[in-house]
Parts: C-alpha cells; sequence; structure tokens
C-alpha cells in the first residue's frame, strides 16, 4: 500500500481541484482528506456518509461546586488565570493542564475529555473517502490528522486497495508534518508567485527533514514565466523531480461552482490534460 500526499505549502494553490482530478483519475484507492481545519474537499466528492464518529481530545477541568470548599488552591496554581473567584473555570482560557484537579486537596475537580469535531467514513462516486470536521476554535487538529491517515490506511487494508490519495492541510505546521510523516511522497503543489515559491521552499524542507520524497507540480504557470523557471532552477538544485506545470485555466473555478472535478465539467481543457500528463509522470514515479 502507497499513501501520496497532496501538499501547498500556502492556500489557494488549487491543491483540493488538483487532488480531486486525480481521484477521478487513479484506481483502487482510498481518499483521504486530512486538512481538517478547513476541509473542502468533500464540497467535490459528495460524500455519502456511512460512519459517523465524534473526536475527542484534551481536557477542561469543571469545578464541582457541591464538593468544592473555595479553599483557592486552585487560584494560586492556576497560571492560566482560568478560574473566577467564584470558583467557576473559564473553558476558553483552560489550557487543560490537569494541576488544579492533581492537587485540588477536595477531589472536587473533574476533568472531561473534549468533543473536538467529527471524522466520518463515507462513499464517493470515485471510491471511500475519510474525512473530518475540526471544531470552530478547537484544536489537536495535529491528532485528528493523524487518526484520519490511520482509519484510511486500515479502510485500504480492508478493501485491499494499493492506494491513500490525502489531501493534506496548507503550511508547515503541526498538520501538515501529522499528515506527512511516513508517507510513500508528497507532491507540493505551488504557484509563481513570491509567497508561492517562499511556502514551497519551507515544505520542501519539511518533507527532506522527514526524509519523504518530494515532488512538484507549479499551477497557473503562465501567470510569471520567470518566476516558474526560479521555481525549476530550485527544484532541479534540491534534487526534486517537477512532473509538470498547468496552465492558468478559469475552468478549474467553473467545476468548482459545479461540484465536479476538472474532467467531469470539461474532458478537452489544456489545463486537464496537464493534469493527466502529471498523473502519468507520479504514476511512473511512484511505480502505482
Amino acid at each position: 500500500m502507497k499513501e501520496l500526499i497532496v501538499i501547498s505549502g500556502k492556500g489557494g494553490t488549487g491543491k483540493t481541484s488538483i487532488m480531486a482530478a486525480f481521484a477521478s483519475l487513479a484506481e483502487d484507492k482510498v481518499l483521504c482528506d486530512a486538512d481538517v481545519d478547513a476541509a473542502d474537499l468533500h464540497l467535490i466528492m459528495a460524500p455519502l456518509v456511512r460512519m459517523r464518529r465524534d473526536f475527542q481530545s484534551g481536557n477542561t477541568a469543571v469545578i464541582d461546586q457541591n464538593q468544592c470548599t473555595e479553599c483557592g488552591q486552585c487560584l494560586d496554581l492556576c497560571r492560566w488565570n482560568a478560574i473566577s473567584n467564584d470558583f467557576e473555570v473559564n473553558p476558553i482560557e483552560c489550557e487543560g493542564c490537569g494541576v488544579c484537579v492533581y492537587f485540588c486537596p477536595e477531589k472536587a475537580i473533574d476533568f472531561p475529555e473534549n468533543t473536538c469535531g467529527e471524522w466520518f467514513v463515507s462513499d464517493t462516486r470515485f471510491g471511500p473517502m475519510v474525512h473530518a470536521r475540526l471544531g470552530i476554535a478547537e484544536q489537536n487538529s495535529g491528532k485528528l490528522v493523524t487518526l484520519v491517515r490511520r482509519e484510511a490506511s486500515k479502510l485500504a487494508e480492508a478493501k485491499n486497495l494499493d492506494l491513500i490519495l490525502t489531501d493534506g492541510p496548507p503550511g508547515v505546521g503541526c498538520p501538515v508534518i501529522a499528515s506527512i510523516g511516513g508517507a510513500s511522497a508528497v507532491l507540493i503543489v505551488t504557484e509563481p508567485t513570491v509567497s508561492g515559491k517562499h511556502d514551497m521552499e519551507r515544505v520542501a524542507q519539511l518533507s527532506a527533514h522527514f526524509k519523504v520524497p518530494a515532488m512538484i507540480c507549479i499551477n497557473k504557470f503562465d501567470l510569471n514565466l520567470d518566476l516558474t523557471q526560479d521555481i525549476e532552477n530550485y527544484a532541479e538544485k534540491k534534487g526534486i523531480t517537477c512532473l509538470g506545470k498547468i496552465p492558468f485555466d478559469p475552468i478549474f473555478t467553473w467545476a468548482m461552482v459545479q461540484g465536479q472535478t476538472i474532467f467531469e465539467y470539461n474532458t478537452a481543457s489544456k489545463a486537464g490534460r496537464a493534469i493527466k500528463e502529471i498523473w502519468h509522470n507520479l504514476a511512473n514515479k511512484m511505480e502505482l
């Protein structure tokens, strides 16, 4: 079983649209949306949810007023000032460190696990899909990414499928680290802008640090040919394979508005032909 993570270093490069196009080209695969903070692959895949589970992680202190003697121990120990003078815990301020719980002499503080979001196993027109939704302003997205990837791996094994296609989160933070660890390869989708090149370099360095083979493709390459050349030069210098370049094409947006992949909307576009070539190069590179 092999896992390809499609990442971008920054948002807005067209990563999810390209990932959806790959989903329509690949065979014998499980789809996985690891961009749990702002999941949007489902907007194109239109999944039919077969299983829904709560995601629980982290804890928040809750004081039992019936047991509390108002000794003030928790007030003195809380570094986050999350406990009021009325001995009530502000769940926004509480960092879940547990110090008040462990040192309360009356054992009057509960420490329940937080429900932070949901994760799903669904069917789509392109095969099974594992995805998730993190709650508003919730933390532990890295743990949810790990959970989603693990469930996708279990599903692929159960169905005897050879490939996991994962739509990874943008950036270089904890969710990205959780999404690429142990992957077979990453495909970095970049664009010829100053920020696009900068963030592509950062995520390429991150992949190298975790010893995950990286490849790139350049979306909207014809908007700035000089920066496109700079990106290709950087890739060549770092030994990163450039699988291809995709021209700017508003068909991506038109297809997205219709909830379709680029191939479902128009099978003969220039961008579509470029993506097919990139997928062919990718399949050869990964021996799919």
